[in-house]
């Protein structure tokens, strides 16, 4: 059956052609853009991200806390707690981990830990080649910027391990236990995971560094390695009220949690 014909032309033919003709009349098309999911979560994402990378340079700086104190017990000792410059942001990146796990599952928390190590590995050859570059003759920072953003393979490679192992265990053991009891026992969740994140992660990055850190005997490997982890743990428990305040205040604005919440009750 043939196609009727007006004025010569087939039906479809004018219907195209009154459709461009409206194109035309009304403009172009408005431009399509992806719909962010949620507003809050690349905020927890920038805020990680930028902690791990804040906290490769402020790390650099060795700190004494506490000089006054004198403590020897076996092994361990202590004559002032020896850190380093990002002791008071480092336990931050496990506090968002803990959020993001909590909120997100593990699958969100996943692809915000391998961004991190992307951007890491990222800032790292940057800071390589920007010191590779011949300096200017009148700039006098070479030896100061060598000193602070300078990438020592040895420490790299520790701390990009023990990130990478200890996030993913902290993420992991918190989304296991939340499996087992719900919206319950959040405290057990977050203190379960930190300890076994930040004892993975502390001991790992001081099985590799702690030769280029001038570290040569067990005393005082296990010395650094136990208060290093102990203090670590503690700056996250003393900031649990705020991990808590956070994640109740994700949990009620996010309108999929809420559903999620419906659905399985």
């Amino acid at each position: 059956m043939t196609e009727p014909v007006l004025s010569g032309r087939p039906t479809q033919q004018i219907e195209r052609d009154d459709s461009a003709s409206d194109r035309r009349t009304t403009g172009p098309a408005a431009p399509a853009f992806a719909q962010l999911s949620s507003p809050y979560f690349p905020i927890l994402v920038a805020g990680f991200v930028g902690v791990m990378l804040i906290s490769n340079i402020t790390g650099t700086k060795g700190v004494v806390l506490f000089p006054f104190l004198n403590f020897s017990a076996g092994p361990f000792s202590m004559h002032g707690l020896v850190t380093d410059g990002a002791f008071y942001l480092f336990p931050a990146a496990y506090v968002l981990g803990d959020v993001i796990s909590e909120v997100y599952g593990f699958k969100a928390m996943r692809r915000v830990i391998l961004s991190g190590f992307g951007v890491l590995l990222l800032a790292s050859l940057c800071f390589w080649i920007t010191v590779q570059l011949p300096a200017a003759d009148f700039y006098e920072g070479q030896q100061a910027f060598e000193a602070v953003a300078g990438v020592v393979p040895r420490f790299l490679a520790a701390g990009l391990a023990g990130y990478l192992v200890g996030e993913f265990l902290n993420s992991l053991v918190l989304v296991k236990m939340k499996a087992r009891s719900g919206e319950r026992r959040l405290w057990a969740r977050l203190l379960g995971s930190t300890v076994v994140g930040e004892f993975a992660d502390t001991l790992i990055f001081c099985a590799i560094a702690a030769g280029a850190l001038g570290i040569s005997t067990w005393q005082d490997f296990v010395n650094y390695t136990v208060i290093g982890f102990a203090w670590k743990t503690l700056v996250e428990i003393l900031v649990m009220p705020i991990t808590y305040r956070v994640t109740a205040a994700l949990k009620r604005r996010e309108p999929t949690y809420q559903q999620a919440l419906q659905a399985h009750p």
